[in-house]
């Protein structure tokens, strides 16, 4: 049996939401993250990587709250966040994108 790879698609997918968060078009990177999460619920992949997808919508989304209901609103997501949340969004983005590359592969059949 052949170790399966991550798609191409998947991967420029889940390395796409941190780049852009990191060019400042950080409420763009709702589209690829909506993709990547869609592609980990519907594909065959492990049930880790769908809690990885899972997980940096849940910050994703916290971010877009706190922006969303803040009453000095910014003009953007990306100027509404201060440095620390934006590393750790980055972190996180950076994270799910790693464990898309490593993800644990079937081992050899007897």
């Amino acid at each position: 049996m052949t170790a399966s790879r991550a798609s191409l698609p998947v991967l420029i997918t889940a390395w796409s939401v941190p780049a852009l968060v990191l060019g400042q078009f950080a409420l763009l990177s709702g589209i690829p993250l909506i993709a990547l999460l869609v592609s980990s619920l519907r594909n065959s992949q492990p049930r880790a990587l769908r809690w990885w997808s899972a997980g940096l919508a849940a910050v994703y989304l916290g971010v877009l709250a706190l922006w969303a209901l803040s009453p000095e609103s910014a003009p953007s997501l990306s100027q509404s966040m201060n440095p620390a949340v934006t590393a750790f969004f980055v972190a996180s983005g950076v994270a799910v994108a790693i464990a898309h590359h490593v993800r644990k592969r079937p081992g050899p059949v007897n």
